[in-house]
């Protein structure tokens, strides 16, 4: 009986522990409010889903900039595009809590693998293998799996066919989750980010300036 009670306590112990590294692994979920977004099995949903969230309220901020109007599918319609070309400046996009939730997702196992020179994303990983069963466009799922599966994946070749689907990025989270992980968080890796992003406050009116 108390062979069976001390395997009993053991077990939960090891569980709660388990649990409380997984859910600790960030100090603040700002977008909680909106749910899980992804469920996939053996991962941190929480923590991805906090990802996501932020890397759009990143590329929205960034690209509403220069067009206050800009919604967040203009966003990422120029956020495909510049990052598929190498024209971002990555620095000047990641906010304060995006480099907090980076510096967890740095912490997960098997996401990351350092001696890939297409991306450091783990294509073998849980999430990303989750990401390909439950992409919704039947086209580019097909082009996902199949590039994974000739070990011939990259953000260049699988970025050009996204950037005709783009306005699938809105209610596909899951191809959303791909485009967070390898176009942004993927390429913070080796960025000075000592210095992220910071909401600038309105400049004020100088009413003695005319207007041009």
């Amino acid at each position: 009986m108390k062979t069976q009670f001390l395997k009993l306590f053991l077990f939960t112990l090891t569980f709660s522990l388990t649990s409380c590294n997984q859910e600790n692994t960030l100090s603040e979920y700002k977008y909680a409010d909106k749910g899980l977004v992804l469920s996939c099995e053996n991962v941190n949903s929480k923590l991805y889903s906090e990802a996501l969230f932020a890397f759009e309220n990143d590329i929205l901020n960034y690209y509403k900039k220069n067009n206050t109007n800009s919604s967040l599918l203009q966003a990422y319609s120029q956020f495909l595009r510049n990052a598929v070309y190498g024209k971002l400046k990555f620095e000047d996009i990641v906010s304060p809590h995006t480099v907090k939730v980076f510096e967890a997702l740095k912490k997960e196992d098997n996401l990351w693998v350092a001696n890939n020179p297409q991306s450091y994303l783990n294509y073998k990983s849980p999430l990303v293998k989750c990401i390909g069963i439950n992409m919704q466009n039947k086209d580019l799922k097909t082009t996902f799996n199949a590039l994974i599966g000739i070990n011939n994946m990259s953000p260049r070749l699988f970025g050009t066919p996204l950037m005709s689907n783009y306005r699938d990025l809105l209610k596909d989270k899951y191809l959303a989750a791909y485009v967070a992980l390898d176009l942004y968080y993927a390429k913070l890796f080796n960025k000075d980010l000592s210095k992220p992003n910071i909401e600038k406050p309105a400049e004020k009116v100088d009413f003695n300036k005319i207007p041009q």
